[in-house]
């Protein structure tokens, strides 16, 4: 059992209050006062879906693991990255999660995708065995690249919410391949998260068996990942700044990394403090309950969240956006342009209207929901999560 395993199980760690400062709080694009909204802030990150270690779930693959704890840290944040972009979907940023109200089906829906079972678009088991392709064994520990790899890949199997993930690699993001891939033409049929079965129950958006009229659509909502690399041991502090000012964007999903062998859920920051959700305490697993409903407090962080020191953060991440609509995309590339000219800031990636010369990997953007198995889909990018180019002053 690791350390922060330990901390959370077994010391009743007494979690740190926000401490009182006149510094904003920034939280996915929102900003907060300490001292006039408190209640706020806590509501808001009490709102994010918070996914952590668990047990007692079926084997995955059948015969593995039952547990993630000690290995699954980036692979429930890569959960929670990609559930906030579903949030923010089917949900709008807006949206509260309080505990005792009643939740709408879109809600369960998008929490029935990331219940541990293998029929479960972005389950624990379809992660780690996907990543298998990704050259990741089961039970291996993921890089923020591997897990955005993975999820990119299951995301074309989700029909209901029919995302156009990105994964901008080489430090790089064209917005000619996002324009393509997002403006691209296609059929959206609704689906069912699990086979056919016992019941009508909702699951991902649609009661099971049901027909639900195609539809032509202009722009599929966006999620866009950066895995980046912002030092060589230790984070480069020409990078904080612009790292902060992602915190800020109404487009942020947030980030995922953390310290060597500890992945955190940053989703924003006081001061020099970056905000987080922790996934290191072992849960029990837990099952939909025969209305459909999963009881659901487990998977809401109901104390203050974490802080630690920005100069502490493993220089490996990946970075997250979502653009629900083509106007979302054109301010975030607004943005971005204005912030690498902020000064005393570096950039922590280039934003470019077309691919550079030296780009020789195929388009791999075009994957829609047609692919019927995982075998169909080929694995385009070296997966080693240290291989990042180094970016320096």
């Amino acid at each position: 059992m690791d350390a922060a395993t330990l901390t959370y199980d077994t010391l009743r760690f007494e979690y740190e209050d926000f401490p009182e400062t006149k510094e904003p709080v920034w939280i996915l694009g929102r900003t907060y006062s300490v001292f006039t909204e408190k209640e706020e802030i806590l509501l808001d990150v009490t709102s994010r879906l918070w996914f952590t270690y668990r047990k007692n779930f079926p084997a995955i693959g059948g015969t593995g693991p039952t547990s993630d704890t000690g290995w699954g840290c980036m692979l429930r944040c890569g959960q929670m990255i990609f559930a906030q972009a579903l949030v923010c979907q089917h949900l709008g940023r807006d949206w509260r999660w309080e505990k005792g109200k009643r939740q709408t089906d879109n809600y369960f829906n998008i929490l029935n995708a990331f219940i541990d079972k293998k029929d479960s678009y972005y389950s624990i088991h379809q992660i780690a065995q996907m990543g298998v392709g990704e050259g990741k064994s089961i039970g291996q520990w993921y890089g923020p690249n591997t897990v955005a790899q993975v999820l990119k890949k299951l995301a074309t199997f989700d029909t209901w919410s029919s995302l156009a993930v990105h994964v901008a690699m080489d430090n790089t993001v064209v917005m000619e391949e996002i324009r393509r891939l997002c403006k691209s033409n296609f059929l959206c049929a609704g689906a069912a998260a699990f086979p056919a079965a016992e019941s009508d129950l909702l699951y991902n958006g649609f009661p099971d068996g049901a027909e639900v009229t195609d539809r032509l659509s202009q722009w599929k909502p966006l999620v866009l990942l950066i895995p980046l690399r912002l030092g060589l041991t230790d984070i480069n502090e020409a990078y904080i700044e612009t790292l902060k000012h992602c915190f800020m964007m109404p487009q942020s999903l947030g980030v995922i990394g953390g310290k060597p062998n500890s992945a955190h859920y940053f989703i924003g920051y006081v001061g020099e403090e970056l905000i987080y959700l922790d996934p290191h305490t072992t849960q029990p697993a837990m099952e939909p309950s025969d209305n459909g409903c999963i009881p659901d407090e487990s998977f809401h962080c109901q104390h203050p969240p974490c802080r630690m020191s920005i100069a502490e953060l493993d220089p490996s991440i990946a970075v997250g956006f979502f653009c629900n609509t083509e106007e979302d995309f054109n301010n975030w590339c607004q943005q971005i342009k204005k912030l690498s000219l902020l000064r005393g800031a570096l950039p922590m990636f280039e934003l470019v209207e077309h691919q550079p010369s030296h780009f020789s990997s195929p388009d791999v953007l075009n994957l829609t929901p047609d692919s019927s198995d995982a075998d169909r889909l080929e694995r385009f990018f070296d997966s080693e999560d240290e291989d990042f180019e180094i970016l320096s002053l």
